[in-house]
């Protein structure tokens, strides 16, 4: 069997209807839209929303509120007890943590998040620290330096 032996099964392809085409085609005159009212007319139908003086169904929701806010910061968070893979004196920053393998991109700011213990001192440069993590790592003989947001 080749490509050009290929044909559809029987009955699986009709013809189109061609409607509004005189009286003995069966679907003359209005064409099977009916007599008046917008679905006889051409280009009928609204717009997608449209429901015919219903509620728009967008304006039924409760969740369409507020604004969204154009200048919100999305952060990478990084919590203390992902940092147990560095060595003593390491510099934390967010390129080693990609190198880590804790982050995928350098592209959002850091938070450091104090979750879990530190028993080693850290150097850590990240955009943002919270206070319980920044009291652990110097109390663990650390210190932070705080990069600034591009």
């Amino acid at each position: 069997m080749k490509l050009h032996d290929l044909k559809p099964r029987p009955g699986s392809r009709r013809s189109r209807k061609r409607v509004g085409r005189g009286i003995s085609a069966g679907q003359g005159k209005t064409a099977g839209r009916g007599v008046k009212g917008q679905g006889a007319r051409s280009g009928s139908g609204g717009n997608l929303y449209r429901q015919g003086g219903n509620l728009p169904f967008f304006r039924r929701l409760p969740f369409k509120r507020g604004f969204t806010n154009i200048n919100r910061i999305d952060w990478h968070e990084v919590n203390l007890d992902c940092l147990k893979g560095f060595r003593k004196d390491a510099v934390i920053s967010p390129e080693s943590l990609v190198k880590a393998g804790l982050l995928r991109d350098t592209s959002k700011p850091v938070v450091l998040l104090g979750r879990g213990e530190v028993k080693t001192s850290y150097k850590v440069r990240v955009h943002r620290v919270t206070r319980s993590a920044q009291s652990k790592i110097e109390a663990a003989g650390g210190s932070i330096e705080i990069l600034g947001l591009d």
